[in-house]
């Protein structure tokens, strides 16, 4: 007999559920494939498990009795696994992803801050698209997810499996170079046709600020030069001079501050962000979720970068 431990997650999933369509959600893939599953679970153990026949689906007796088995074995195969995984915490690194962004501006930062609450505290950090680190997350092959919150929810991060909360209130500023006279050579206030330095079509950031422009007619002055998925791109042409661009305030502090970039529009044009970290609730490490807890009792302060 050839069982796979996702097969098992799955039966036991759907008992909860009673519906394909929800337990495919619950368990992060197509509704196909996870019928595909529940298919290959009763090739296996060699009798019909779900009654197809019914809505919502119920078992079949022996449905009913393999399921008492599946839950023993998945409970006792997690709380095996968490010991083990509890066990290496104390000397193994927390696994974090975060968009490239926040990995290269506000990380740093922030676990410094931390630290100042937690002590030290050991860590593996990998910049990567939001995307990608939600599927990281998902699949239960990180600790933690350092990312901009999505309003509009295109993420589709339920909350209950993916819990949260909020470590920084920022925002995007459009900034460009100053002129001779220290005032921006492309302003959003004015005219004239403006190099835009955008991000791709994909990227989060760039959903945050079409949304911005949706309605307003300065967009058809916005004459795109140059895309990228990454702040840090934009902001390396922005200071080349090749136009104007919208870009974390964490990312250019330093830079308004010393006069090399000015903002190119009043406060109306930022766009507000929110950062949070984020974990899942289904992968039980001991050590993580001290740490989580740990995290919500400390002051805000140590918390924002």
């Amino acid at each position: 007999m050839n069982l796979e431990t996702k097969w098992l997650e799955d039966f036991v999933a759907l008992a909860s559920t009673r519906s394909f369509s929800g337990s495919a959600r619950q368990r992060h893939v197509t509704q196909p494939a996870f019928s595909r599953r529940i298919r290959s679970l009763e090739q296996a153990v060699g009798v019909t498990l779900v009654d197809r026949s019914t809505t919502p689906v119920d078992l079949t007796p022996e449905g009913q009795l393999f399921l008492v088995t599946a839950r023993n074995i998945v409970e006792q195969l997690n709380e095996s696994l968490g010991h083990l995984r509890g066990l290496a915490m104390a000397n193994e690194a927390l696994d974090i992803v975060a968009a490239h962004s926040l990995a290269l501006s506000f990380y740093p930062q922030w676990i410094s801050r931390l630290q100042q609450g937690l002590g030290e505290l050991p860590t593996r950090l990998v910049a990567m698209n939001v995307g990608d680190a939600i599927h990281v997350l998902r699949e239960g092959n990180c600790d933690l997810m350092l990312a901009y919150y999505d309003p509009y929810a295109s993420m589709q991060l339920d909350a209950e499996v993916f819990p949260s909360f909020s470590i920084g209130q920022v925002k995007m500023l459009p900034v460009c170079l100053p002129d001779e006279q220290g005032k921006p050579r492309f302003t959003l206030e004015g005219q004239e046709s403006i190099p835009y330095l955008a991000y791709t079509q994909g990227a989060f950031l760039g959903r945050s600020v079409r949304m911005l422009l949706k309605n307003d007619p300065v967009r058809m002055r916005l004459r795109t030069v140059y895309e990228t998925a990454m702040a840090e791109g934009l902001k390396g042409m922005v200071m080349q001079g090749m136009g104007m661009a919208w870009i974390p305030d964490f990312c250019i502090r330093q830079e308004l501050k010393d006069g090399r970039l000015v903002r190119a529009g009043g406060e109306q044009w930022d766009v507000p962000l929110e950062i949070r970290l984020y974990r899942c609730s289904l992968v039980h490490k001991p050590g993580v979720e001290k740490l989580w807890r740990q995290m919500m009792k400390l002051p805000r302060d140590f918390l924002q970068a």
